[in-house]
């Protein structure tokens, strides 16, 4: 997750909230398709919308969705019916957890005091809780060059694999053949993954590692490391691509007054800004290919690399059950990154939560993608960011003329040759030109999340969708029709120690990374109450600020 920086009143931070009664269960009429025109403008934030419970046909799937609102120390599950049947409390702000067969929960926690890195989806904690909200597991993993952030995925014997930042000095960026022109001062935080063996009830080891610095190339400098034509070699990652994730360079003033609106978390230095390229956001694991895909949003593609290596293969060509070693197994979602192909060939836009759809379930072994922001080639300005600079409502209204661009779930086989490998194709590019599956809203414009988001299958073929920014789950069936929907009603004011936010929500307090619906008959709720909590928690109700010139008043 992360919020580029734009210009916006301060009195968006305006909000107030009051207890109000649960609005009645009801199952509501689905609307029809609107037809959008350009003047017509849709919420960025959706703070006015409608929350709870919207919508809950006969067909969805029974079961239960878990998730933590971005500003919140809190994990809430609910059933069906929008109601809260329990809920973990901790110290510490966390925007991801996975509920184990046990009834255990392992989240990702902010911690407070890590050093260097700052971007939305920061950890540094991976905690262990059991259903009474006990800690059973405490595990740290933070310095100076190397942070957990975003993502991490248990894996079937319970060690677990993470996602790490790991920093690169400008002097070693330079040296591994970056151009120095885009090197910010603080030099650039590259990605590294890691498999820790849980060591309770405090801390953990580190039992294999893949970097990305281990697997670079460049056709900048013939001097410097990592030196060859690019278009030959498509399994390396090309230093130079253009980021989408580091943004503009930032003055100190300009610095200081979106940290005080809740972009930017209290590590933001000018010199750090644009340090954060690659911003890995999703991470799963395939254990019959033994094989991992991450999400890499700054160059607009997904990653599968071989996890049967040893850590030392890992870095290198060779080794492993692919015989590659370290090296990208399969790439997708912008060739141009690796020489074959232009801008127009992007399919991924600061894409998230990409995953494989487990065995047993409708497209089992395929892999599974939330595409964030794909741009409609119409608009007048270059982005939403763009848009909302100076925009006076709270509810950040854009117009469709002046930015178009929507989301989309997708869904593809990886094409295989006959002894099992990824290859490219005839045109060196690796396949498919087009997903097998592809979800978008009715009316194409209404599901829109420019960043965190997700979406999983379930085994009955339906799969459950989330449009973070404005917090809205929904449930698709396999013809893409809407069968359940919810719009996240929590929000909390947790703050670190100095005062800042823990992750960047800015005006969109109702956000959420992800959530995860697990059915009724999963193992973790044998044997526990599952009836609604009493009374339930509090719903955020937003009241919009009076004008300005009343404020003056």
């Amino acid at each position: 997750m992360k919020l580029k920086a734009f210009t916006l009143p301060l009195f968006l931070l305006f909000l107030l909230s009051c207890k109000t009664d649960p609005a009645p269960l009801a199952e509501t009429v689905v609307e029809e398709v609107k037809e959008w025109q350009p003047e017509d403008t849709r919420s960025m934030t959706g703070v006015m919308a409608k929350r709870g419970l919207i919508y809950n046909s006969e067909t969805d799937t029974e079961g239960y969705v878990l998730f933590e609102p971005s500003s919140s120390t809190s994990t809430f599950l609910i059933n069906k019916n929008g109601e809260v049947v329990h809920r973990w409390d901790s110290d510490l702000n966390s925007m991801n957890s996975y509920l184990q067969p046990n009834g255990h929960l392992i989240r990702m926690e902010r911690d407070e005091n890590f050093p260097t890195f700052a971007a939305g989806g920061q950890s540094g904690r991976i905690k262990e809780y059991d259903w009474e909200g006990n800690l059973v597991w405490d595990f740290a993993y933070f310095s100076e060059t190397y942070l957990t952030h975003h993502d991490i995925e248990v894996m079937p014997n319970g060690n677990i694999l993470a996602i790490s930042y790991d920093a690169i000095s400008a002097e070693e960026a330079e040296a591994s053949g970056m151009d120095p022109q885009h090197i910010p001062k603080a030099g650039i935080w590259l990605d590294k993954i890691i498999e820790i063996e849980p060591v309770k009830p405090k801390g953990g080891k580190v039992i294999w590692e893949w970097r990305m610095q281990d697997h670079l190339v460049q056709e900048f400098d013939p001097s410097k490391k990592n030196y060859a034509i690019v278009a030959e070699h498509p399994r390396k990652i090309n230093l130079n691509t253009a980021s989408e994730e580091a943004g503009p360079p930032m003055t100190q003033e300009r610095l200081d007054q979106m940290k005080k609106m809740g972009f930017l978390t209290s590590n933001a230095t000018v010199d750090n800004r644009g340090s954060d390229i690659t911003h890995t956001n999703a991470i799963s694991y395939n254990p019959e290919l033994d094989q991992i895909v991450i999400s890499v949003p700054g160059y607009g593609e997904i990653f599968v690399i071989d996890h049967s290596t040893t850590t030392e293969e890992a870095r290198t060509a060779s080794g492993g059950k692919s015989g590659l070693g370290g090296e990208l197994l399969y790439r997708w979602g912008n060739p141009a990154n690796y020489g074959m192909g232009t801008k127009e060939d992007q399919k991924l836009f600061g894409q998230h939560d990409s995953k494989w759809i487990p065995k047993g379930y409708p497209g089992e072994g395929n892999l599974m993608v939330y595409n964030n922001d794909i741009p409609h080639p119409d608009n007048k300005l270059p982005n939403m960011w763009a848009a909302l600079a100076g925009n006076p409502s709270p509810e950040l209204n854009v117009s469709i003329g002046d930015v178009g661009n929507y989301s989309a779930v997708h869904e593809w086989k990886i094409p295989t040759s006959e002894n099992g490998f990824y290859e490219p194709n005839e045109n060196g590019v690796f396949g498919p030109k087009t997903p097998d599956w592809t979800y978008t809203a009715p009316d194409k414009y209404s599901m829109y999340s420019s960043f965190i988001s997700g979406a999983h299958r379930l085994k009955n073929g339906h799969t459950l969708i989330t449009q973070g920014k404005q917090g809205r789950f929904i449930e698709v069936d396999e013809n893409g029709k809407l069968v359940w929907e919810y719009w996240n009603p929590f929000v909390d004011d947790y703050k670190l120690p100095d005062g800042s936010p823990a992750q960047p929500t800015g005006p969109f307090i109702f956000g959420i990374f992800r959530a995860t619906l697990y059915p009724e008959d999963h193992r973790a709720f044998k044997g526990k109450s599952l009836e609604p909590i009493a009374p339930q928690p509090d719903p955020f109700i937003f009241k919009m600020p009076p004008p300005q010139e009343e404020i003056a008043q």
